[in-house]
């Protein structure tokens, strides 16, 4: 029975041991539930659509607890929706290099008023044409800075999306779809020899004066291509209906004006246009000179600045088809926020988080002052000043700012002198005898905070991820698990070791 009723205890410790440890493990878990997902549709108009609107499916991360300090971090995830077959295209042709931005807005009420962006980018991934499908970001990130505990609800609104076209070139060659043949009679060149130069071996050539051609393009600047020929002869431009400046390039000659002597010599650029405003234009290029003589074109090159701004005409706007619902997001600390208690969306118009915008304490009613410096070992000093009674019919006292002067003990022990205060002492009446302390209300705020342009804070980009939200330290379930198996172990030890000395004890005594 002893020996029973000591495995029983035995068995008991151990048990107990399990259990804690497992409680341990679970517990570790908890910080990765701490965010919530909201799901927003959109519909998008205008700029980038070219076959009707375009729906996107987008997914807001959101922390629910934050700690004072750290970063408030809103992931959003984009895609187009699956079940609509529309998309963005690209609204021309273009080098690789073209990028696809958005823009989002997330409006933050309550312990904060104010508007988060998130943003992103994808580049594309090669040479575009006319409606080529344009890729988007897979996400976009903004965060804002925690200062003080606070509630913030947070709801997402609107998406911009822009497209920024690539510096660079593009060559468009003659026998291309919007290169468009309007007057005379063009013969289409193909197969050329291939020492002959040409783009894609292949031109277009008229001998009818007044014939021409014409392209439009999109981009900052042009060129003409063509070769070098004594046989051909005077061609003149129109940029946007417009004689352009120079007006002629005459083939059969050089650079310097004297005669060619070359022959079927491609590839040459003759004649170029830059600085034009980002955008649509138009060229044209017409036989200007005897009937007989050649006017060629091999291609055009179409020319595109490094842009500092997405084209406006690019732009397009996405709004809410869903009612997505919004995130109170609870930011943990010990100062206590002022204005509304609860922590919900105010009506303030302005936005400001308070009506004190720079922050500082808000007086009292007879005065404020500052509070001592922590010097040395002292957590509080106090400041002893000396007060003057004068006679007044009404007090009212000043506090100064005292000067506290901080010298720490020495080595050998002894107490922290306290701070003198060499200012000048309020002046309260000789009938007051005790004066009430002023009160400091501090200012809450959660200031937004936006990544620079070099490393932005983004968790979600297209070369990135989103914030989960999970806290920035998290217990290892295996370590805690091995630290359960421990105290296990040591339980089972101490167990067996009982039961052999009451075994012992018992045999003594029989």
């Amino acid at each position: 029975m002893r020996w029973g009723t000591g495995l029983r205890r035995a068995a008991a410790i151990p048990v107990l041991g399990l259990l804690s440890g497992a409680l341990v493990v679970l517990s570790s878990g908890t910080a990765s539930a701490n965010v919530a997902e909201l799901v927003a549709d959109y519909t998008c108009q205008g700029g980038l659509t070219q076959s009707g609107p375009v729906s996107l499916r987008t997914k807001l991360v959101v922390p629910t607890t934050v700690a004072v300090g750290q970063p408030l971090n809103i992931g959003w995830t984009l895609g187009y929706r699956q079940e609509h077959p529309t998309r963005f295209g690209s609204p021309g042709f273009f080098a690789p290099g073209g990028k696809v931005t958005v823009t989002g807005n997330v409006r933050l009420s309550g312990g904060w008023n104010g508007i988060l962006q998130p943003k992103g980018f994808a580049e594309q991934p090669g040479q575009l044409a006319n409606g080529t499908i344009l890729t988007l970001p897979e996400g976009i990130s903004d965060a804002a800075h925690t200062t003080a505990a606070a509630k913030v609800r947070v709801a997402p609104q609107r998406l911009v999306v822009n497209f920024i076209p690539p510096a660079g070139e593009v060559v468009v060659n003659d026998d291309h779809a919007d290169v468009e043949y309007q007057a005379g009679n063009w013969s289409d060149e193909n197969d050329r020899d291939e020492h002959y130069g040409d783009h894609h071996h292949d031109l277009h050539r008229s001998v009818d004066t007044g014939a021409r051609v014409a392209y439009r393009f999109t981009g900052t600047g042009i060129e003409y291509v063509a070769p070098r020929d004594f046989r051909a002869g005077k061609v003149k431009f129109y940029i946007d209906g417009e004689l352009a400046t120079p007006a002629y390039v005459d083939a059969s000659k050089n650079a310097d004006g004297t005669p060619s002597t070359d022959a079927d010599k491609g590839g040459q650029t003759l004649w170029g246009f830059r600085g034009l405003k980002y955008g649509k234009h138009l060229i044209q290029v017409v036989h200007d000179d005897v009937q007989g003589k050649w006017a060629q074109l091999d291609a055009f090159r179409v020319i595109t600045r490094e842009l500092q701004n997405p084209p406006e005409e690019y732009r397009t706007v996405c709004t809410l088809t869903n009612d997505p619902g919004a995130v109170i997001v609870t930011i943990g600390g010990s100062a206590t926020p002022t204005g509304d208690p609860t922590g919900e969306p105010t009506d303030d118009p302005t936005g400001d988080p308070t009506d004190d915008p720079t922050g500082e304490p808000t007086p009292g009613p007879t005065g404020s002052r500052t509070p001592l410096p922590t010097c040395g070992p002292t957590p509080t000093p106090t400041p002893t000043p000396t007060r003057t009674p004068t006679p007044a019919p009404t007090p009212s006292p000043t506090w100064p700012t005292p000067s506290p002067t901080c010298t720490n003990p020495p080595s050998g022990g002894g107490t922290s002198p306290s701070p003198t205060n060499t200012s000048k002492s309020p002046t309260p009446t000789a009938a007051a005898k005790t004066t009430p302390k002023p009160t400091v209300t501090a200012t809450v705020t959660v200031t937004p905070t936006r990544a620079t342009p070099t490393t932005p804070q983004v968790i979600v980009t297209p070369k990135g991820g989103a914030d989960t939200g999970r806290g920035p330290v998290e217990q290892s379930g295996p370590a805690l698990a091995g630290a359960g198996s421990a105290m296990i172990a040591g339980s089972v030890l101490g167990g067996l070791t009982l039961l052999r000395r009451r075994a012992a004890h018992a045999r003594g005594r029989d």
